[in-house]
């Protein structure tokens, strides 16, 4: 039997200590990098409850302005679709409160903003006139809608 250079065996436990501490480093970082994502994710998490909570609040207050008469129908629908849709909501949620999307749909023609003031003061009075109509057909509707949005979360 020959034997085993000992050379060789305190060599190959070199190796394997040197791989250990590398596989120790390695599995330290991934540890520290783990929870860095965990705690990154967390902040979204929370930027993200805080944005919800902020939506649902501009929901609630357009709610109440609407049913106070303090902004008219057809600009609280768009806003009100938009916020919803920001939210993600569900389709029950969309059926439920479908006076505010077919508002805003029927109105999604009428230009705003920079386009409303570089229409003539005739053609103003024209989509005014035609959201004064939108809005007594709907207005029922809405303000039920809108006392249904009140204390509500989405």
């Amino acid at each position: 039997m020959s034997q085993f250079p000992v050379w060789l065996l305190i060599l190959a436990a070199l190796v394997i200590f040197i791989l250990a501490i590398i596989a120790g480093f390695y599995l330290r970082k991934l540890q520290v990098q783990q929870r860095e994502q965990a705690r990154q994710l967390s902040e979204l998490e929370e930027a993200a409850e805080a944005q919800r909570q902020r939506v649902n609040d501009s929901i609630q207050i357009l709610a109440r302005t609407l049913l106070d008469e303090g902004v008219g129908l057809t600009e609280a629908s768009i806003r009100l679709r938009v916020l919803l849709d920001a939210l993600q909501v569900s389709d029950t949620v969309r059926e439920e409160f479908v006076v505010f999307y077919t508002v805003a749909d029927k109105a999604s023609h009428i230009p705003i903003l920079k386009d409303w003031k570089a229409l003539s003061r005739k053609e103003q009075f024209a989509f005014e006139q035609e959201m004064a109509d939108l809005e007594k057909e709907y207005q029922d509707f809405a303000l039920d809608a809108a006392r249904r949005l009140l204390g509500r979360n989405f």
